[in-house]
């Protein structure tokens, strides 16, 4: 009788396992189709939106230039030569941006102040120097070549082994620190030093 009872217990616990496993089983196929059906629904309801929202939050030049401390200096010198609605205008502009580094080492070798450079009369043909029209990537410059700035003068395209130059009219010499940072007007590439038009004492 005992290994009677025991053959039927151990029949009852295969039925309850069997069916505990059916179980199991359906709710792991519901679960998978649920799963399965939601990213499809969550990228349709996401995805358009977000694009929307990344065309209309794209910073331009300046807004771009304003979130980049190293650019501050850049940034006050625009305002002050009333050049921030110009470069957030539609371009598209190449901006080669010197840094707060360059403007300091600038400010040393002109032998002036930030406040009197700020305030300078050619304060504008010294910026615009540093622009040029259309978008200028680094895979389109080659050595030698010649690029026109919005100011009017030009600069020199100078690709060695240790980077990237652009050369003014006086030889003075910036390397692209960083390259290719896209706007939504346009290019920046931000540069070691200030470059000057005409003979070079900027005055």
């Amino acid at each position: 009788m005992k290994k009677e009872a025991g053959v039927a217990a151990g029949v009852i616990i295969a039925v309850l396992v069997l069916i505990g496993a059916g179980i199991g089983l359906y709710f792991i196929a519901t679960n998978d189709d649920d799963e399965a059906m939601e990213p499809e629904t969550s990228q349709q309801e996401v995805s358009e939106p977000t694009q929307e929202a990344e065309e209309e939050t794209g910073s331009n030049i300046v807004e771009t230039a304003q979130a980049t401390p190293s650019l501050s200096t850049l940034v006050t010198a625009v305002v002050e030569a009333d050049l921030a609605e110009t470069l957030s205008g539609d371009g598209p502009f190449t901006v080669l941006a010197p840094d707060n580094d360059a403007f300091a080492a600038a400010i040393e070798e002109l032998d002036t102040t930030a406040e009197e450079l700020l305030a300078r009369e050619d304060l504008a043909d010294i910026l615009t120097y540093h622009v040029i029209a259309g978008n200028v990537m680094s895979s389109d410059l080659e050595d030698g070549a010649t690029v026109a700035t919005v100011q009017g003068d030009t600069l020199t395209v100078e690709i060695t082994e240790e980077g990237v130059f652009f050369v003014d009219q006086n030889d003075r010499r910036a390397m692209v620190m960083t390259a290719d940072i896209e706007t939504s007007n346009g290019t920046v590439h931000i540069i070691d030093n200030v470059l000057l038009p005409g003979d070079g004492s900027g005055a």
